[in-house]
């Protein structure tokens, strides 16, 4: 498979994969063993692709962001707010993450614990699900904590959802799924909870892709990797449309209908996967 085809093909993969609870880096690796591409050299690409995605959450909710900047500068309380629970739910897995970053390495070259942990993760969440029903049941249940959106969230919870997504290192969990997740058992409303996560990535997936840029940048300089900036143009600009198109559809569509789905797509997916990685 050619270069170009392979980060069209990746940044799909990224921009479907990112913002719903199914890890996109679960996928990547899954992909790396189906299509035979050498994951190790596409390992920046991977991490520097998600960039495209972010973009899309910062287009999608640029008002959100321009409130939240102007009110924080402004020092208004909901700007505040916004930010702090922001920083709180970032901070741990940035500690976390730069701690365990040799462990968390390791594992992201075993497709086995990518398989475990989606299917570990889809129990999870059908579990969750049946605990915290849909919309309809929500609306009878009345006002609660995280109705007025990110800035409505108690320290606790934000620092809960931070802790939550650290569960997200290990490969196939799912960055969205864990903090969407750790939101909806919290007690955080459908929407609210994906759209924290979707906030959530970017200071996440920026920290991630300049310690990559940081690790490898001189290969890219020198051309000493195989795959170049073009390539990584490509992923980032598949990467963008597709993540804008799913971000779109996905807080609409858990809001009415609920995580089940993507649940029972995490187990058949790594049962089989794990079927296929012993037979071949």
């Amino acid at each position: 498979m050619g270069l170009i085809l392979t980060a069209i093909l990746l940044g799909i993969v990224e921009g479907l994969t990112e913002f719903i609870p199914v890890s996109s880096t679960g996928h990547l690796i899954l992909a790396s063993e189906l299509f035979g591409y050498d994951a190790g050299q596409w390992a920046m690409f991977n991490v520097v692709i998600q960039l495209g995605a972010i973009l899309a959450v910062v287009y999608q909710y640029f008002g959100n962001f321009w409130s939240a900047g102007m009110g924080f500068i402004r020092r208004e309380p909901a700007g505040l707010l916004f930010v702090r629970n922001l920083l709180l739910a970032f901070l741990p897995s940035a500690v976390l993450g730069l701690a365990l970053k040799d462990y968390i390495d390791v594992m992201l070259e075993s497709p086995e614990v990518v398989c475990w942990a989606l299917i570990a993760g889809g129990i999870a969440i059908l579990i969750i699900e049946r605990r915290h029903p849909p919309a309809e049941i929500e609306l009878a249940e009345g006002p609660r904590e995280g109705d007025d959106g990110v800035a409505d969230l108690s320290f606790k919870t934000a620092l809960g959802v931070g802790l939550a997504q650290c569960l997200s290192m290990v490969p196939g969990v799912s960055r969205s799924g864990a903090t969407i997740m750790g939101a909806l058992a919290m007690g955080v409303p459908r929407k609210t909870a994906a759209e924290f996560s979707f906030f959530l990535a970017i200071p996440t997936m920026l920290g991630a892709t300049a310690l990559s840029l940081f690790q490898h940048g001189d290969e890219l300089a020198t051309g000493a990797s195989v795959v170049g900036w073009t390539e990584i143009a490509v992923g980032f600009a598949v990467s963008f449309v597709v993540a804008l198109i799913v971000i779109r559809a996905f807080v609409a569509y858990v809001s009415r209908r609920g995580f089940a789905p993507f649940a029972w797509y995490r187990i058949v997916l790594g049962a089989v996967a794990l079927v296929w990685l012993a037979l071949r």
